[in-house]
């Protein structure tokens, strides 16, 4: 199965690229981030984005071993004075973010900010 973007075709089969599953984790973590810089952006909070971590586990014993977490680690640089609110503004993502809206309600999400 392949998902056909302007770029070239984006395999969905684990074997050759990426799985379902690794592909909605992939869609959470680029939501988030996408959310988290505008809620900076929105604040006042200057920052430069260096990249998103995402992780996540599955159920193992609950066929089919669905998504149980996803913890996105969002990797920023932010001055010392303005990290606090920073962190604070971390609340707002799951709240703004259709993708992790679109998620079942069981599945934990932990949103960190890494200041670099």
């Amino acid at each position: 199965m392949e998902l056909p973007l302007a770029q070239g075709n984006w395999v969905l089969l684990r074997e050759e690229g990426y799985s379902p599953v690794q592909s909605l984790v992939a869609a959470t973590g680029a939501c988030g981030a996408y959310v988290y810089q505008s809620v900076l952006e929105n604040s006042k909070i200057p920052y430069t984005f260096h990249k998103v971590t995402i992780n996540y586990e599955r159920d193992m014993e609950h066929a089919p071993n669905p998504i149980s977490s996803i913890s996105m680690t969002f990797h920023v640089t932010i001055e010392e004075d303005l990290q606090d609110r920073a962190t604070r503004a971390l609340r707002l993502v799951s709240k703004h973010c259709p993708v992790i809206q679109s998620l079942n309600p069981t599945i934990t999400i932990e949103e960190l900010v890494d200041f670099i």
